[in-house]
């Protein structure tokens, strides 16, 4: 028998020292360059979106692959693409990353929660957002480790 699976995952980083270095007059190219890693790793690209400190991601992966080395690649390879093509010497991303399983019926609002986060942090900051999912989510964590 063959094997079927479908894997969804919501992914948040951030910056360095949640920094506000992803600038909006080039963050919509950053984020079609990181859709282009995830697509050329065998995943898809759902949704893509963020603000000047950190992004979120919906993507679909292949079963064979583990969501920590897709995530070190991407971290690894937009440093370089920041660093190179946008100018920003020193620019890095944080040490971890939040990354929730996604189902079907979930999607849509899960993509519609990644495109509006510019919406969203008119409220809301980081802290308070990455706590609550990691709350809803079921997630034990030592505060001491969050932003």
């Amino acid at each position: 028998m063959a094997t079927f699976t479908q894997l969804r995952f919501h992914i948040i980083f951030s910056t360095k020292d949640r920094m506000n270095n992803l600038n909006a007059e080039w963050r919509d190219e950053l984020y079609g360059f990181i859709g282009g890693l995830v697509n050329n790793k065998g995943g898809k690209a759902m949704a893509i979106g963020g603000i000047s400190d950190h992004i979120h991601l919906l993507v679909s992966m292949p079963a064979d692959m583990a969501i920590s080395d897709l995530v070190r690649e991407l971290k690894k390879s937009s440093t370089s693409w920041i660093r190179s093509e946008k100018n920003r010497g020193k620019f890095s991303w944080q040490e971890g990353y939040g990354a929730f399983t996604v189902s079907p019926s979930a999607c849509d609002k899960v993509r519609a929660y990644i495109l509006g986060q510019e919406k969203h942090h008119q409220t809301k900051s980081f802290s308070e957002e990455f706590r609550e999912l990691l709350d809803k989510a079921g997630v034990e964590y030592d505060p001491k480790y969050l932003p």
